[in-house]
């Protein structure tokens, strides 16, 4: 090779962009409206690419136990991020609490009538033939939730029978938005994101555990992005996507 040739080469090496490098994470299908608007604001500014894998997060922990390639995990619920670290995945000293949530019983359609959800509450005899649409009771945190909310207000046992559990709280809300379920258990950022339903009653705070989303870095991450997009999660950009959504900002 000549030196001219090799400067030429040298030059333009020095000259092109660094490759974009790609951020792969795994998140509560909750979060999908505001960490998509925060990863196209994120990729915008930094020239690379945020891939996110959305669903229940018991399904998310499982495949990353597993051995699913994520480099961020944010769940719905501590249980879940427990058993990733337990399996030795988290990064040590990245675990967060980041956000928390609210839980509501939604109804189809804009002008449901509200309900006092309390001592006497009757969600069967409002249910009627109709069913209730959550998520997976046993693996999915909305599930989880609602279930035990029902327990605690003595409901549980007379509704299960009416209960249509979907793979994640997104697909429950969809159940309630197309008319397919009257009424439907999903947080209270699921409720505003879709024009379709409405919020007839919020479940009282004691009558179910606190809804806390911890996130962590993963030993899968392997670049700088993967730091940065993390770190992001809890900045100024962040905080105004998961606020607008109605998340509670813990961190």
């Amino acid at each position: 090779m000549s030196r001219r040739l090799a400067l030429t080469l040298a030059f333009a090496l020095a000259a092109s962009p660094a490759a974009a490098e790609e951020v792969v994470v795994f998140a509560a299908a909750s979060m999908k409206n505001a960490l998509d608007d925060l990863a196209s604001q994120w990729q915008a500014e930094t020239g690379n690419q945020v891939v996110i894998s959305y669903a229940g997060s018991g399904k998310l922990a499982q495949q990353i136990v597993a051995g699913a390639p994520a480099d961020i995990f944010v769940s719905a619920a501590p249980n879940w991020m427990d058993e990733v670290q337990n399996a030795g995945l988290v990064v040590e000293g990245t675990r967060e609490d980041l956000l928390g949530n609210t839980l509501v019983l939604i109804a189809h359609g804009k002008d449901a009538a509200p309900v006092e959800i309390g001592a006497g509450f009757d969600l069967s005899a409002l249910l009627g033939d109709g069913k209730l649409a959550m998520a997976m009771v046993d693996s999915v945190p909305a599930g989880q939730y609602g279930k035990a909310a029902l327990t605690a207000l003595g409901q549980w046992d007379k509704v299960e029978p009416a209960v249509a559990q979907s793979d994640n709280v997104r697909a429950a809300l969809a159940l309630v938005s197309t008319g397919e379920a009257p009424y439907g258990i999903v947080y209270a950022t699921d409720a505003a994101a879709d024009d379709n339903v409405t919020v007839v009653g919020t479940f009282p705070a004691d009558s179910y555990p606190a809804i806390v989303y911890p996130a962590a870095l993963l030993t899968g991450a392997a670049d700088a992005a993967d730091k940065a997009f993390y770190e992001a999660l809890s900045g100024e950009a962040a905080h105004a996507a998961f606020s607008a959504q109605g998340f509670a900002i813990l961190k």
